[in-house]
C-alpha cells in the first residue's frame, strides 16, 4: 500500500538557509539567504511557513520559534559539485553532479564560440556580457531591430540567453538560433546548463517588454531519475513552472508553464482539486530571478509573504493521503556580493494530515533523500546509478 497517494513537491527557488561548510570554495562564505532577509526586514508575515517549522529551522530577527510545529523539518546539504538550478533539481531526483556547469559571468562567451554561433545563425552577435535581461533589451533593442543583429547575454547562472524582437526577428527564427546555440554549447569546454530564448516586443527604448513566449533548451539529465521510474510505473508526474525544462521533459507526464510564482501556486491549487496518483513537482522561480539575482531584499521578503498566503490555501485543501514537501535548490543571498547563486543548505519542510506530530529531523546529507522518499512511497526501485536514502518512515 502507498503511504501517500499524492505528493506535492514545491521548490522555492533559491531560498537557502545558511552557508554550507564548503561555501568558501565557491566564493560564498557567510551567505545566508533567509537569515539575512530576516536580519534586514526583522519580521515576515509567514504564519503558514512558521507552523511548518521554517523559523525553528532558522530563527532570526524578531520572529519566534513555533512551540508546536505541525510539520517535520530539517536542513539539507547539497552533495553535488555546484549551486545551480539543474544541479539542485537533478540531485533531488537522485543524480549527483560531479562536474559543474560552466559560467561566463566575468568576460562573456569566448570569441570562438561567438564566431561559430554567428556563422551558423547568419546573424551578428551584440552584447555578449553578463546583464539583466530587461536592461540589455533597453540598451541594444533598437540596434537589433535596425541592423538585424542578435542580442546574446549571460548571467550569474550557467546560461546563454538570446533576445529577439517578435515583430522583426521572428519567433521561429529565434527558436532556430537557440537550437543551434544549444548544439554548440554541448561541447565540454563551453558546457552551459541552459540556452534560453527571450522574445520581446516594442519599437524603441521605454516601450520594450518581454513576452511569455520564452523557451528553455536545457541539457538532458545525465541519467535516469526518479521521475523516469515514476512514469514507467504509470504514475502521474505533473511539472509546474520550470520543471519540464529542467528535466527536458524526461519523466514528465503533464506540464504547465507558469507566468510567475503566484501563477505557479494558483496552478498547483488547481491540480490539487484534480484526481491523480503520483507527484506534482513545482518550481517557483521569482524568488531567484526577480529578487535574488537583483539583490532586492525587500522584494524577496514580500515574495515569501505572497507565497505563504497561497500556501495557507493549499494546506486547507490537502487530502488525508497527500504529502506536502517544501524545499529549495540552492541559495541566492540578496545581501551578498555580486549577483550569483550562493552555496547554502536548503530547508526541508513536510506536512500531511496523517503525521502523528511535527518536529525536527536530522540533517540530510543530500537533496536526493527527497527522490528516494518518493520512490519508496510509490514502491518503485531507484534507477541504477542514483543516490539517496529514503526518510518515508519519519514522515508518517
Amino acid at each position: 500500500m502507498k503511504a501517500y497517494r499524492r505528493i506535492f513537491l514545491i521548490v522555492l527557488d533559491s531560498l537557502g538557509i545558511g552557508a554550507m561548510p564548503d561555501a568558501a570554495a565557491f566564493g560564498d562564505e557567510g551567505a545566508d539567504t533567509f537569515g539575512h532577509i530576516l536580519e534586514k526586514m526583522e519580521t515576515l508575515k509567514i504564519p503558514n511557513l512558521q507552523k511548518l517549522g521554517l523559523v525553528n529551522l532558522h530563527p532570526g530577527g524578531r520572529m519566534k520559534e513555533e512551540e508546536r510545529p505541525i510539520g517535520r523539518y530539517a536542513r539539507f546539504a547539497e552533495a553535488s559539485n555546484g549551486k545551480d538550478t539543474m544541479t539542485g533539481h537533478w540531485e533531488m531526483m537522485g543524480l549527483r553532479t560531479e562536474k559543474p556547469f560552466r559560467t561566463f559571468t566575468e568576460n562573456g562567451f569566448p570569441p570562438e564560440l561567438i564566431q561559430e554561433l554567428e556563422r551558423r545563425c547568419g546573424r551578428r552577435v551584440i552584447g555578449n556580457k553578463s546583464a539583466s535581461g530587461t536592461a540589455i533589451i533597453e540598451e541594444l533593442g533598437e540596434e537589433e531591430i535596425q541592423t538585424g543583429a542578435m542580442i546574446v547575454y549571460t548571467s550569474a547562472d550557467s546560461v546563454m540567453q538570446i533576445c529577439g524582437n517578435e515583430e522583426t526577428f521572428d519567433l521561429a527564427n529565434l527558436y532556430r538560433c537557440c537550437e543551434i546555440a544549444r548544439e554548440i554549447t554541448m561541447k565540454d569546454e563551453w558546457r552551459v546548463g541552459r540556452v534560453i530564448a527571450r522574445p520581446y516586443v516594442g519599437k524603441k527604448r521605454g516601450e520594450f517588454h518581454r513576452t511569455s513566449n520564452r523557451r528553455d533548451y536545457a541539457l538532458k539529465p545525465t541519467g535516469r531519475t526518479v521521475l523516469n521510474a515514476l512514469k514507467d510505473a504509470d504514475l502521474d508526474v505533473i511539472g509546474i513552472g520550470k520543471i519540464n525544462d529542467i528535466f527536458c521533459g524526461e519523466g514528465i507526464t503533464k506540464a504547465y508553464h507558469s507566468d510567475s510564482s503566484v501563477h505557479g501556486m494558483e496552478q498547483t491549487l488547481e491540480v490539487c482539486d484534480q484526481e491523480f496518483c503520483g507527484l506534482c513537482f513545482v518550481n517557483l522561480v521569482d524568488f531567484d530571478a526577480l529578487w535574488g539575482h537583483r539583490r532586492d531584499v525587500e522584494g524577496y521578503g514580500k515574495e515569501i509573504e505572497k507565497f505563504d498566503r497561497n500556501l495557507g490555501v493549499l494546506l486547507d485543501r490537502l487530502r488525508e493521503d497527500d504529502l506536502l514537501i517544501l524545499t529549495a535548490d540552492h541559495g541566492n543571498d540578496p545581501t551578498y556580493k555580486g549577483t550569483d547563486h550562493t552555496r547554502e543548505y536548503v530547508p526541508f519542510l513536510s506536512y500531511s494530515r496523517r503525521m502523528k506530530e511535527g518536529g525536527r529531523l536530522e540533517e540530510g546529507k543530500s537533496f536526493a533523500a527527497i527522490g528516494a522518499t518518493i520512490a519508496e512511497n510509490f514502491q518503485i526501485e531507484m534507477p541504477e546509478g542514483t543516490i539517496g536514502t529514503s526518510m518515508l518512515a519519519k514522515l508518517l
